[in-house]
């Protein structure tokens, strides 16, 4: 099966490693590039060597946040067919109609318990790798 390339958007290191550990868990080939906030990631898309098949992005984080990253990516026509998933902490209906009107793909919000994270993963990734392949 071929290898989902995945931009991990969170400035929570902690948050990355997870969702890095969970994808491990369950078996799912994917390769994973890492940005702490929305500049950094629009800066890995500029650069033409990477091509991702999923962002997956926090909303709260510094300097450019997942909303501001939103509407940069639907404003570019080289960006704006990338699907992107919100992982937020955010349960804000505000937020997430926000989101949905930026054009995002999906949205979950993240559990406290690692083995309900861990089945949001898995669902997550085992959707997109299947998108992927069509």
């Amino acid at each position: 099966m071929k290898s989902l390339s995945i931009l991990l958007v969170d400035d929570d290191k902690i948050e990355r490693l997870k969702f890095k550990k969970a994808c491990k868990e369950v078996n799912f080939n994917v390769t994973f590039y890492e940005a702490i906030d929305g500049e950094v990631a629009l800066n890995f898309l500029d650069d033409d060597s990477y091509s991702f098949d999923l962002i997956i992005s926090d909303l709260n984080m510094p300097r450019m946040d997942g909303f501001e990253l939103l509407t940069a990516l639907k404003e570019n026509s080289k960006f704006k067919n990338i699907p992107v998933v919100i992982m937020s902490t955010s349960e804000n209906e505000y937020d997430l109609a926000r989101c949905y009107q930026l054009g995002i793909s999906g949205y979950f919000s993240k559990p406290l318990k690692y083995s309900d994270y861990l089945v949001k993963v898995t669902s997550l990734l085992g959707y997109w790798q299947k998108a992927n392949l069509v």
